[in-house]
């Protein structure tokens, strides 16, 4: 914007140069002063159009509230006033001057005075136009007397040479007859035209301007002769202007002639020296008001930056760092304050990078927190919950973290599933008075029992103090130990029991055989139902130890690659009698494992099997089995209307011999999850809202099954 203001300046101050000098040469005048005029009109209007923008953006500021907009606008007004009204009356004295000097250069004595003067001039050449008349016609009575052959001679005698004078007689047709200057050429031959009117009329005479512009007197005059056969002749007599007076005649006629064309374009030279004016005026003032606006901008904007900057502050932004401008007092004010702005953003980046490095470290310890296997819990001093990791929430089942800030009363009465847990941390930490404890607990969770391993201490500070709880659930342990303990209980039963079954199921037979026939009939039916009820018992007994040694060994499975809805139609074939109806529902999209499909058809015999035991009371009993998959697993699910399970009974179902059959063995169970989990999957029970239950059995799918 500063550019384009001194731009224009520049070109108005020229224009304006280029009008006053064509107003002053009359030449330039003619030729270039309408483009001027044009031009200057041009640079108005641009500047106009300026200052409109300029307007244009002022309200916009004041529109939106910009800060030091009304300071602006006041400078704007009051170095505009400055400018125009000095302006306007300059502008008014100069028109009124302007007509009256136009007017006074129009004087009728002036006029008068040239004329008069003209006239002079004219009245003079006449005169020596008739004076060289008749001293043309004297010679040309002289020449009439004599011969041709005599003209030059008589001619250089008697013309005058002192005024210059210059004589010569030529026939009509133009040839020379005789000449004052003898032996000279004659530049100035009259032409025939003037030789017949001449001849003619008796005189003809004229004011005539030579080649280099110098003036002469010409007269031509018939010469007279006594023989009538002779050719009419002309003397012509030239005498020159003298210098001075031609030089003063010429001044006065251009002068004379330039006042008449001022007088015929008066009225013309006022308009346009009033338009001349008046573009001047509109220049000066617009790129005036164009100034006034450029500098209030550059008066007002340190403060508008100071103002955007203080904003900026209080919003907690110091990155502002705004130019000084100038070295005044506002240029000081402003370098003030970019220091102070300076000083707060080192001091604001001071603190960000403190409290970047605590976040670092509880960034730190929150990921140690997330990655802990074992559950951590905070509680104030109040027994509110301060923190809690995701291992806490997994172990209990329970959004700990949506209840940051929350008594151990308000959780509990959202989740009753709590309260055990709640009770334990409590009374532990009020009977360790400060130093650490160590508990176990069992507790009741949607899953079914599970026990915990607390542990906890008291953290205290300077400003409070603090309870951290680290557990663990040890369920999954004790449920390993005891299956290992009960592995090993079975296989020393099945090693016991085994050995001495056959000898006595082959005595028993063979007392069967030596004594059958001795005995009389009565005797031998009593030898024969008791050697029976040996027989069966014992083949009871080999059952149950091949149920002990199935459980206590774990022989490595033989996997292949097999298809899942292929088994299960196999083994759907074995149930079309089944007095229980079995849905299949095949839905799922993944089907190919890496398994052994001898213990997976026993997995499905056994869960079908149990399933039918617990609808033996149902009036309508129903069996669904079906398949669902996702990226990585293949989901098998069995699931009934029957009564369901009992939650105690629920929590210990894996473990051998928890049965709620009467002839149950209570092995079925653990030894199909032990079948599961040597596949890589994961088995699950549970009652459904509706009745009855739910069994969930997941397997990895095979990688290359699941890449295709």
């Amino acid at each position: 914007m500063k550019y384009l203001i001194i731009i224009c300046g520049l070109i108005g101050v020229v224009l304006l140069y280029l009008l006053s000098s064509a107003s002053a040469n009359t030449a330039l005048f003619s030729h270039n002063y309408s483009s001027l005029l044009i031009l200057t009109g041009v640079l108005a209007l641009g500047l106009t159009v300026l200052v409109g923008y300029q307007l244009w953006q002022l309200r916009i500021k004041l529109r939106e509230r910009v800060f030091g907009a009304k300071l602006m606008l006041r400078l704007t007004l009051f170095f505009s006033l400055i400018a125009i009204l000095p302006g306007l009356l300059v502008y008014a004295v100069s028109v009124q001057f302007l007509g009256k000097s136009i007017e006074s250069w129009f004087d009728i004595r002036v006029e008068k005075a040239l004329e008069g003067g003209l006239n002079l001039g004219r009245n003079s050449l006449e005169t020596g136009l008739k004076e060289l008349g008749k001293k043309g016609r004297l010679l040309s009575l002289i020449l009439a007397e004599q011969a041709p052959e005599r003209y030059a001679e008589t001619l250089a005698r008697l013309v005058d040479k002192v005024e210059s004078q210059e004589a010569a007689v030529f026939y009509l047709d133009g040839r020379l007859a005789g000449s004052s200057v003898a032996g000279k050429k004659l530049h100035n031959i009259p032409d025939p035209q003037m030789l017949r009117e001449a001849a003619q009329q008796g005189l003809y005479s004229l004011v005539d301007a030579l080649p280099d512009g110098h003036l002469v007197l010409r007269v031509l005059i018939p010469v007279g002769s006594a023989s009538s056969s002779l050719e009419t002749r002309v003397l012509q007599v030239i005498q020159p202007v003298p210098q001075q007076f031609s030089a003063d005649a010429e001044t006065v006629q251009a002068v004379y002639r330039d006042y008449q064309e001022l007088t015929l374009s008066r009225l013309g030279l006022k308009r346009l020296y009033g338009i001349t004016l008046t573009l001047s005026l509109l220049i000066v003032l617009l790129s005036a008001v164009s100034a006034a606006f450029f500098l209030s901008v550059r008066l007002s904007s340190p403060l508008a930056a100071l103002a955007e900057g203080t904003r900026a502050v209080a919003q907690g932004n110091f990155s502002g760092n705004y130019p000084v401008q100038s070295s005044d007092e506002l240029g000081a004010l402003t370098g003030l304050f970019n220091q102070m702005t300076a000083q707060l953003a080192d001091a604001k980046r001071f603190s960000e990078q403190q409290q970047r490095q605590v976040e670092n470290a509880k960034g730190y310890l929150e990921s140690v927190l997330t990655h802990l296997s074992s559950g951590v819990v905070v509680l104030d001093a109040q027994f509110k919950l301060r923190l809690a990791n995701a291992s806490a929430e997994q172990i209990l089942d329970i959004p700990l973290r949506g209840m940051i800030g929350q008594t151990f009363s308000a959780m509990v009465g959202q989740h009753l599933l709590l309260r055990s847990f709640a009770d334990a941390v409590t009374e532990a930490t009020a009977a360790s008075a400060g130093s650490e404890w160590q508990k176990q607990m069992e507790r009741l969770s949607k899953s079914g029992e599970q026990m915990l391993l607390l542990r906890g201490t008291c953290l205290k500070t300077a400003m409070d103090s603090s309870h951290v709880i680290v557990f663990d659930d040890i369920t999954h342990l004790l449920q390993a130990e005891r299956q290992a303990a009960w592995g090993e209980v079975a296989r020393r039963l099945a090693h016991e029991i085994k050995n001495p079954l056959t000898p006595i199921q082959l005595s028993a037979e063979r007392m069967q055989h030596k004594l059958s026939g001795k005995l009389d009939e009565q005797d031998a039916g009593l030898l024969q139902r008791a050697t029976q009820t040996i027989v069966s018992q014992v083949a009871a007994m080999k059952n149950m130890v091949a149920d002990f040694a199935d459980y206590a060994r774990a022989p490595a499975p033989k996997l292949a690659l097999l298809d899942m809805h292929q088994l299960l139609n196999e083994v759907m074939g074995l149930y079309e009698a089944n007095s229980s109806p079995i849905t299949l529902q095949l839905g799922a999209t993944h089907t190919w494992l890496n398994g052994d499909a001898t213990r997976l058809r026993q997995i499905v015999h056994n869960l079908l099997h149990n399933a039918h035991d617990a609808l033996q009371q149902v009036e309508h009993p129903q069996i669904i089995l079906s398949t669902a998959s996702t990226h990585s697993e293949f989901h098998l699910m069995v699931s009934d209307n029957g009564s369901g399970i009992q939650e105690q009974v629920l929590a210990r179902i894996f473990e051998p011999y928890m049965t709620t059959k009467s002839k149950g063995t209570g092995l079925g169970l653990p030894i199909v999850k032990k079948i599961v989990e040597e596949h890589g999957g994961r088995i699950a029970i549970e009652n459904k809202a509706a009745g009855g239950t739910q069994v969930i059995v997941s397997l990895p799918l095979a990688q290359e099954m699941e890449v295709a």
